[in-house]
């Protein structure tokens, strides 16, 4: 199939017609124009004859010679004199020299350059025609101009509604009406994209779509022909070197092995990861990633500066001179200062999406000795981030959990978090204990000393049968922050979680109205964005995730976090903290919140463990609460996620002024807020959030320590 494009574009409506006056063909349109009236003829021959005469070294005489042209332009309604097609691109692209020679130009001329997609496409085919590297451009885009694309597209209002391509064309036929260029204003498809191809030398690919992306290049690849693709943000320039090698991975590879087809049924959401990974996301500049946060919400799509797209347009124009001269470009992908960076172009790390830990078994091996069991089961116990923040000493006739500041956070206000799981590990160590006929009494201190609080559980003869029963559901404890089906509790099940709160001296106030729970959803992700905003507390929350590889007995698995895989390509954002930073100086960021109120949404209910009193030893039986209340629902086979409000251990605002100084006044109207809606009273202390669901079992657990060794939580 030939590519012809005078059915599909209309070429008189981009192409200039070139007149000779001293045709008799030309000479009578030429009358009827002049006749016509509404055309106006400019002549500025003279002064092309004079600039010619005065370039150095002087121009051949046969140049001098060459007849002058009318070159006329349908949509300008005007015809100019311009020196004949040798003569022009001489004079036109004198300045080139010596950047470029005469004889490398004259070698570039006879390249056949096809640009996909004309918006950021409209800069490059325009930088290529201007700086003579080719002497065919065929230009695809299905697309019409619009308003919004006049801050990068270098059109005009008077082009608003036309077909990209056709506005490109013209433009550049207003730059060298002697270039041939052909259009394709229904962009390129599966049908018409072999004949677009064919004859090409070089293919640039600038089109939104990802299976016309990959579509592309297996087309491009089958016929050797390289592709090249800037990305604006940072100069982002890919080049593929198809002529050189016909057998490597299309894109580098980052798109796995997903075939044109699959991409094309894929919905917006499961392209996500592909992109992230095109666009190499976890090094786009601050604004750029920090914009992406916002497509959808305070911005309608991602966002392109004219400046960036120039850089763009300048480094694949230095990519096809190489290419065109046979100089040295080998395919990857770099970040560009244009020509001196492309020569460390270098091939791209593969970054595939995290690999999550395999499931492992929840129970360890028993230790035999009963003070050994016992002092294993407080290490069992949750903790913020699970960082584990205490030392747990055995002695012959006890253990003793003690609070260690160094794993402190600014989340931990005033060791708040750190006493509700010192009292969590306590309830482990009775719990076995009473399993083993050895349950002695409990005793909480805060007599001094370097440890603010510690926890002492004796070991005597005494058995607690109800206790003891829940040594296997302890042990098998979990968080499970899979998103659940939120079908309602049973009556049983809630008065089983209500009597294992009060058992331990504490109240669990559970939400189940569908309503109430939107409402805490929408309080959660509240604070969920400025825990990212904040840098302390963005720092900190990051600080836990354990990746892949990494040799840690605290921390969360990635893996346990159960994200999906779009969102697992979006923490390559999240995580930096220059990206929130300007997110934070935009007042923007409303996306961060997201992931815990779907959370919270797919819940079945939302509870917060209270307790009466605002000491530690007061947090310290919360934590006991919390943990009884959380063996209790996974004995009733629930999935249990904690939720940690930045606002959950402040007493006042000094106590908000440490946790996010520039976000007091929200979090305290947020605080309001969820103690109003959980009706907890002002004497009371809330412990812990967490959320029940029906949900399958976790992908994978986080480490714990134990004489120096992780052992699986």
């Amino acid at each position: 199939m030939r590519f012809d494009v005078s059915a599909d574009s209309g070429a008189d409506a981009y192409t200039a017609r070139v007149l000779l006056s001293d045709d008799p063909q030309d000479d009578s349109v030429l009358a009827r124009l002049r006749a016509d009236g509404r055309t106006e003829f400019i002549d500025r021959s003279a002064e092309f004859d004079s600039a010619l005469r005065a370039l150095r070294p002087p121009v051949e005489s046969e140049m001098l010679a060459e007849p002058m042209r009318w070159v006329h332009y349908p949509w300008r309604h005007c015809a100019i004199a311009l020196p004949g097609p040798r003569a022009f691109r001489h004079l036109r692209l004198d300045r080139n020299r010596n950047m470029i020679t005469a004889g490398e130009q004259q070698q570039l001329a006879g390249l056949a350059i096809g640009v996909v997609g004309l918006s950021v496409g409209h800069a490059i085919a325009h930088t290529l025609a201007a700086q003579g590297l080719c002497g065919e451009l065929r230009l695809a885009d299905f697309d019409t101009l619009e308003l919004s694309n006049l801050n990068r597209v270098p059109a005009s209002v008077l082009d608003i509604g036309l077909n990209k391509a056709i506005v490109a064309a013209r433009r550049i036929a207003e730059v060298d009406p002697y270039l041939q260029v052909k259009v394709m204003t229904k962009g390129v498809t599966a049908d018409t994209l072999g004949a677009f191809l064919d004859g090409l030398d070089v293919v640039v690919e600038e089109c939104d779509s990802l299976d016309i992306k990959a579509a592309v290049r297996e087309a491009a690849r089958a016929r050797g022909i390289p592709v090249l693709m800037a990305s604006s943000d940072r100069g982002l320039i890919d080049v593929e070197r198809y002529d050189l090698d016909s057998t490597r991975p299309i894109l580098h590879g980052l798109l796995g092995d997903i075939g044109v087809a699959e991409l094309a049924g894929l919905s917006s959401t499961d392209k996500v990861p592909h992109v992230l990974r095109i666009i190499d996301a976890g090094r786009l500049s601050d604004r750029g990633a920090a914009s992406l946060v916002e497509v959808g919400r305070t911005l309608s799509t991602w966002p392109q500066l004219a400046g960036d797209i120039a850089v763009g347009a300048a480094t694949v124009a230095e990519a096809v001179r190489r290419i065109g001269l046979g100089e040295r470009l080998p395919s990857g992908r770099v970040r560009i200062d244009v020509a001196g960076a492309l020569d460390g172009l270098a091939e791209p790390a593969p970054t595939p999406p995290p690999a999550l830990s395999a499931p492992a078994s929840s129970v360890e091996q028993a230790p035999s000795a009963p003070i050994e069991v016992v002092a294993a089961a407080a290490r069992r116990a949750p903790s913020g981030g699970n960082m584990q923040p205490w030392n747990i000493v055995s002695h012959n006739d006890s253990v003793t959990v003690e609070l260690d500041p160094k794993y402190t956070s600014t989340m931990d206000v005033a060791y708040r978090a750190s006493a509700v799981s010192i009292g969590a590990a306590s309830f482990n160590a009775r719990v076995a204990a009473a399993s083993l006929g050895v349950l002695g009494p409990v005793s909480f201190e805060t007599n001094g000393g370097p440890s603010p609080l510690r926890a002492v559980v004796e070991l005597a003869a005494g058995r607690d049968e109800a206790l003891g029963a829940l040594y296997e559901p302890m042990l098998d404890r979990e968080t499970n922050r899979h998103r659940g089906a939120p079908s309602p509790l049973t009556a049983a099940t809630l008065a089983d979680l209500h009597a294992a709160a009060q058992a331990e001296g504490g109240t669990l106030r559970l939400l189940t109205d569908r309503a109430d729970i939107e409402r805490a959803a929408a309080i959660l992700a509240a604070t969920d964005r400025i825990r990212y905003l904040e840098p302390r507390l963005h720092a900190e929350m990051i600080s836990e995730v354990r990746w892949p590889g990494e040799d840690s007995s605290d921390g969360l698995d990635i893996g346990s976090l159960e994200l999906a895989a779009a969102d697992l390509a979006t923490l390559d954002i999240l995580r930096r903290g220059d990206v929130m930073a300007r997110l934070q100086q935009w007042q923007a960021g409303e996306a961060l919140g997201e992931d815990v109120a779907g959370r919270v949404l797919s819940s079945s209910a939302l509870g917060v463990v209270t307790v009466s009193g605002h000491t530690l030893i007061d947090y310290a039986r919360a934590g006991a609460a919390v943990e009884a209340v959380w063996v209790a629902s996974q004995r009733s086979g629930l999935g249990v996620q904690p939720v940690s409000p930045v606002f959950l251990y402040a007493h006042d605002d000094r106590d908000l002024n440490e946790l996010a100084a520039d976000h007091v006044d929200e979090l305290r109207d947020l605080q309001r807020q969820f103690r109003t809606l959980t009706e907890t009273g002002p004497d009371e202390a809330q412990a812990l959030v967490l959320r029940f669901s029906h949900a399958p079992k976790p992908s994978a657990r986080s480490k714990r320590r134990t004489n120096g060794e992780g052992t699986l939580r």
